[in-house]
């Protein structure tokens, strides 16, 4: 009777401990989640950052840069779209730099017309509390509503990074599916890639120093942010 009842306290804690720890593997997250939450806080430290993006929706071959320096208060922009519906294609280049409140956007003739625009600061600051700033990856979000899945290593622009497969839960707009490709020292994203209108987006020359082209009239407001 005595073995029978060790037998089945022993059953009882067995049963007991798997549960438990199938609660616990429940409830943690995964590999995925816990790489995408050290990007989360990796990016929070990201003062200068160049990004790249190409999308190709139909007819049209858009390319955009980002050279951004949260210290000194500076974003530049550059839009290349090119559309082929007609012939020749259509080819347009914009180039606008904002310095704090000031948009300064080149015109035909080289020289820069200013107006006010959203500063650097209001990216920037987006991007150091750790919430989406619609220039870097869209971590956090992914984090809520992405069904994140461990892919291969690769380099991207000289980085080793690995690439992690995001599906959406809940139809994501514009992220339907992506992937992210996180480097392995630095958790930072070096490349990311959409379904929508096949855009491919890289990223580099985090926390180095950017040199600008500034216009005359941005040098005074630039130098007084400095």
């Amino acid at each position: 009777m005595r073995s029978r009842f060790f037998w089945l306290v022993g059953m009882r804690l067995f049963a007991a401990g798997t549960l438990a720890a199938l609660i616990f593997t429940c409830l943690m997250p995964g590999s995925g989640e816990r790489e995408f939450q050290k990007t989360l806080d990796a990016m929070k430290n990201v003062h200068t950052f160049r990004a790249l993006m190409t999308t190709n929706p139909g007819t049209q071959l858009n390319d955009f840069l980002w050279e951004v320096d949260c210290d000194q208060q500076i974003m530049h922009k550059v839009t290349h779209n090119v559309d082929t519906r007609i012939d020749p294609p259509i080819d347009q280049t914009q180039d606008e730099i904002r310095v704090g409140h000031h948009l300064y956007t080149k015109q035909i003739d080289g020289t820069w017309k200013q107006s006010m625009g959203a500063p650097p600061k209001y990216y920037c600051d987006k991007i150091a509390a750790g919430t989406d700033s619609g220039i870097m990856p869209r971590i956090a979000t992914m984090l809520k509503k992405g069904i994140i899945q461990k892919g291969e290593k690769k380099t991207v622009n000289g980085v080793r990074c690995r690439e992690w497969d995001v599906a959406s839960r809940n139809g994501l707009p514009n992220i339907e599916h992506a992937t992210v490709c996180i480097g392995l020292d630095d958790h930072l994203p070096y490349e990311l890639t959409l379904d929508w209108a096949r855009s491919r987006t890289t990223y580099s020359d985090y926390n180095t120093q950017i040199s600008f082209d500034l216009p005359d009239a941005a040098l005074q407001p630039a130098s007084a942010t400095n």
